[in-house]
């Protein structure tokens, strides 16, 4: 009896060792963010009504067609007058870049991100002990994780990693990593760069689904600061509480609504499909049917799952119709892909226009900044002080692939409002009248008439 007692207190001791240390472990496995900071270009690269314009009749390849189709797509876009382009596109050599123009642009952005942030943060490069770059449309040798390294002289054993290819949703790719590499290393200094290369990318052709790009996306990118030290906890912002990552690249049609291609008169591009919104739905609903769970109280799970008890499921019915969001989550930050994307994703999440506000006033005042857009979400909300100790964030992309990342932050600390990107100018905002100019100075390119009538000097 005596020896029975002997192995059965041997046998919970085992068990409280195992979870104490199941407990330990999990704690030093936590992601927390330590700063962020946006890029912002300086005032003459703004491509306002004028400067579009111009660069528009540059291209002798359109005609009154594409002419009338960049109107509708701009004054439709939800982008503002304030929006940044690369330097090469404001001086009229967008038809053919230099691989100069490509690193300047990417040097611009991510040494002038990461010297404010290390700066603000105290933490010096030596400390940094992994760096994720992500890039979708450049990838040069040596790499961009090698040309920071060289640039701040970084330590030899540094973890880097240079992803390409995932468009808009890359950012969320390189914070996931960044917390599966937590788990493995303890006390560790993270950097991600978000960015996007448009210098090299700016489309010359006529094709009208390859000419959306030109559109909606301008120049931003942040860089990020994250650690799994838990004596820094009280310094952090956010601390990210789960990421879900769904890729749909198994569909033939999801794959090709969002890729870069070469078009008839061998012009290179970004073909956006009018398969996108069925990817973009399905990828979501997919990640949803994951993420709610982590995320959402038992008793709203429960109280869905009794209200839809019989019903049979519809076709293209969303995840999210009947849940309320808002039981789990506070914040919305919303990838601002341009005005169609914002209000697909806010009537699929049942949101009201306040809380869709950060995400149509990022994409206003800073355009489509690809993996970089989160970020001006997020720093509007911090600038407008709507951030609160214990409120949740919920992060939304959508990426080529096709890809849906989202993840979900916990906000650390009360005080939150540095306006960074927004400083100067965040008592504008929100605007009420979002209304793009072009309308004003060129609707008549909509009258019938000139069918018949040459435009070249009807622009001067």
């Amino acid at each position: 009896m005596e020896f029975l007692m002997k192995i059965c207190l041997l046998f919970l001791c085992g068990l409280i060792s195992h979870f104490v240390n199941m407990f330990f472990q999990k704690r030093d496995q936590q992601c927390y963010m330590l700063g962020y900071e946006c890029f912002k270009a300086s005032d003459d690269r703004r491509l306002d009504t004028d400067a579009c314009v111009k660069v528009v009749l540059r291209n002798k390849n359109l005609g009154l067609d594409q002419y009338r189709f960049l109107l509708k797509t701009i004054v439709s876009s939800g982008l503002g007058e304030e929006t940044y382009g690369p330097r090469n596109v404001i001086d009229g050599r967008e038809e053919f870049p230099s691989e100069n123009d490509a690193h300047a642009e990417m040097d611009e952005i991510m040494f002038s991100t990461l010297d404010t942030l290390f700066e603000k943060t105290g933490v010096s490069p030596s400390e940094i002990d992994i760096l994720i770059v992500d890039v979708s449309l450049f990838s040069p040798a040596p790499s961009l994780t090698s040309r920071i390294i060289n640039r701040y002289k970084m330590r030899d054993n540094i973890k880097s990693f240079s992803l390409s290819g995932m468009g808009c949703s890359a950012s969320m790719v390189a914070i996931d990593m960044v917390q599966q590499l937590f788990k493995t290393y303890k006390n560790q200094f993270a950097i991600v760069v978000s960015t996007e290369s448009i210098a090299r990318h700016w489309y010359c052709g006529k094709e009208k689904s390859m000419m959306l790009s030109n559109c909606l996306f301008r120049n931003g990118g942040c860089s990020i600061l994250l650690t799994n030290k838990r004596d820094l906890k009280d310094r952090c912002l956010l601390k990210l509480k789960c990421a879900v990552r769904t890729n749909i690249g198994y569909d033939d049609e999801a794959y090709g609504c969002c890729i870069q291609v070469e078009d008839p008169q061998g012009y290179q591009g970004f073909l956006l499909t009018k398969s996108l919104t069925k990817a973009a739905a399905k990828a979501f609903t997919g990640n949803l049917k994951l993420l709610l769970p982590k995320i959402l109280p038992v008793w709203e799970l429960l109280r869905y799952a009794i209200s839809t008890l019989g019903k049979k499921s519809t076709k293209g019915q969303n995840l999210s119709f009947n849940l309320n969001l808002k039981s789990g989550v506070d914040h919305f930050c919303l990838h601002p892909g341009g005005r169609a994307v914002i209000d697909g994703l806010g009537k699929s999440l049942g949101l009201s226009e306040y809380d869709l506000e950060p995400t149509r006033m990022a994409l206003y005042r800073f355009g489509n900044t690809s993996a970089g857009g989160l970020w001006y979400v997020l720093s509007y909300m911090e600038a407008k002080k709507r951030l609160k100790k214990g409120d949740k964030i919920f992060m939304v992309s959508l990426g080529a692939g096709f890809m849906c990342n989202n993840c979900v932050w916990e906000v650390m600390k009360d005080g939150l409002e540095d306006t960074r990107v927004w400083e100067g100018c965040i008592d504008e905002y929100p605007r009420k009248n979002l209304v793009n100019p072009f309308t004003e100075k060129y609707s008549w390119i909509n009258d019938e008439c000139l069918n018949f009538v040459r435009l070249d000097d009807q622009f001067n």
